[in-house]
């Protein structure tokens, strides 16, 4: 069961795979969507609906036409009776109430007032209390049933607030055919060189949120980040201290070999020290990312969190330290996608990061000593860290930041995800491969490319120069 969620952990559920209606028609209801959401919001926002019936009254022209019809101002012909409902009721004959208080002479305010008889507290009775006295024998064994079953009863089952608050992308449903007219269909989206943008090369690592809170201390000291995963929204590993401001939310992807690079992918921004971005369509998201990440400082590593026998020759990040955002790319021409995205996604990128040298041991460390005792500084290096390629996704430039999974973007994997069938043939085989035998998307993405430039198909607007 377990083999089976984690090959096809990438593939979009069934009920949002309808196979009556294509994607193209999805992307273009779901954009719909967004823009009537918008529109509302912002509506709603001016408050326009207060304002629907306000007037100024009639103008000083209109007024003056009333006057002369009706020969002067306005007489009000109607009595005082209609406010006769407002008095307060009559009290009955024979009561000592008076409707207006007498005032007190001086003798009577000497006097102390006589309490009513009826305002009078009464003695409060004790009440006895119950269970005080010796608790009747249990049996040992029922106590012991009665303690199971509050520790075993019904866990609190309430769904995490950031359980599935990512936007995940639905695989590109590519094909070669036709339709009936004689048009070429081949789920490459029509306004593919004018209205995505392209986010590549995609890391292999694990979908997840980072989300950031209130601290009072200091920024990169005090733990104010906690990694939460994509579908339970379950925190990754304990809160750690990072230089991102607090009230931020990123669309994230943990690196396969964090332990080693200590590497946090940047996908996507949803919320950046209290402002909301989910408004904001994608190449602004994108740009904002890269600005905000750009002036974090840098702090030096954390301590050494391998085994205390390795910690001599190997260090491990205790939690990631180093906040890389994927490079996006708002060209997305035929040209360009064939010539620089596509050959860009099947490389192997390399990122810088800062590790601490090995400690010396033995006599070299007693050499490196100062005079007073206290150890030297902690020296970095900085060391190449490779990381592999998992595809290619696809976001339309105009569509908001949405939790769920969305036709809005496109995925496009460089290996294909292996089917249920195939991994039984492969067990029944003994050869566990993980990889299916059919053909890459992502060459499939650059064949149907290459159909298209040899086709003339093209929706870049030409441009004439010499006009």
């Amino acid at each position: 069961m377990f083999q089976e969620r984690k090959a096809a952990f990438k593939t979009p559920p069934s009920n949002v795979r309808d196979p009556a209606v294509s994607q193209d028609v999805r992307r273009t209801r779901a954009l719909e969507e967004q823009k009537r959401r918008r529109a509302e919001r912002i509506d709603s926002t001016r408050q326009l609906d207060f304002f629907a019936d306000l007037t100024l009254g009639p103008s000083d022209d209109e007024a003056d036409d009333a006057d002369d019809v009706e020969g002067g101002r306005d007489i009000v012909r109607e009595g005082i009776s209609q406010f006769a409902s407002m008095l307060p009721t009559a009290a009955p004959a024979g009561t000592l109430t008076s409707a207006v208080p007498t005032p007190a002479g001086p003798s009577e305010s000497a006097q102390p007032a006589t309490p009513d008889v009826s305002m009078q507290t009464q003695p409060t009775r004790k009440k006895k209390r119950k269970g005080k006295g010796r608790a009747a024998p249990q049996d040992p064994g029922r106590a012991s049933n009665q303690a199971s079953s509050s520790r075993g009863g019904k866990k609190n089952t309430k769904p995490s607030k950031w359980a599935d608050k990512c936007m995940y992308a639905e695989l590109l449903e590519m094909k070669d055919g036709f339709d009936a007219s004689g048009a070429l269909r081949d789920g490459i989206p029509d306004d593919i060189e004018t209205g995505w943008v392209a986010v590549t090369p995609v890391p292999v690592g694990k979908r997840c949120l980072a989300v950031t809170h209130q601290t009072s201390g200091i920024a990169g000291v005090v733990p104010n980040t906690t990694i939460r995963s994509r579908v339970l929204g379950k925190p990754l590993m304990k809160p750690f201290p990072s230089t991102l401001p607090p009230q931020t939310v990123l669309d994230c992807i943990l690196d396969e070999n964090w332990r080693d690079n200590g590497i946090l992918h940047i996908l996507d921004v949803v919320s950046w020290k209290g402002q909301d971005l989910a408004d904001c369509e994608t190449p602004f998201r994108f740009w904002w990312r890269d600005t905000r990440l750009s002036e974090l400082p840098s702090f030096p590593p954390p301590p050494n969190a391998a085994p205390p026998e390795k910690q001599a020759t190997t260090y491990q990040f205790p939690h990631p330290t180093t906040f890389v955002p994927i490079p996006y790319h708002t060209d997305t021409t035929l040209p360009h996608l064939l010539s620089t995205l596509i050959p860009f996604t099947r490389t192997t990128r390399t990122i810088p990061i800062s590790v601490p040298v090995p400690a010396p041991q033995g006599a070299e460390a007693e050499a490196t000593m100062d005079l007073d005792g206290a150890m030297p500084l902690v020296q970095l290096q900085t060391v190449q860290a490779e990381v592999q390629s998992d595809g290619m996704l696809l976001y339309v430039s105009q569509a908001t930041y949405e939790p769920g999974t969305s036709p809005l973007s496109s995925w496009v994997p460089l290996r294909a995800y292996q089917t249920h069938e195939e991994r039984l043939q492969q067990e029944a085989t003994g050869a566990h491969r993980g990889v299916s035998a059919a053909e890459s998307p992502l060459d499939v993405f650059e064949r149907l490319i290459r159909r298209r430039i040899a086709g003339g198909i093209s929706n870049v607007p030409e441009v004439d120069m010499a006009a």
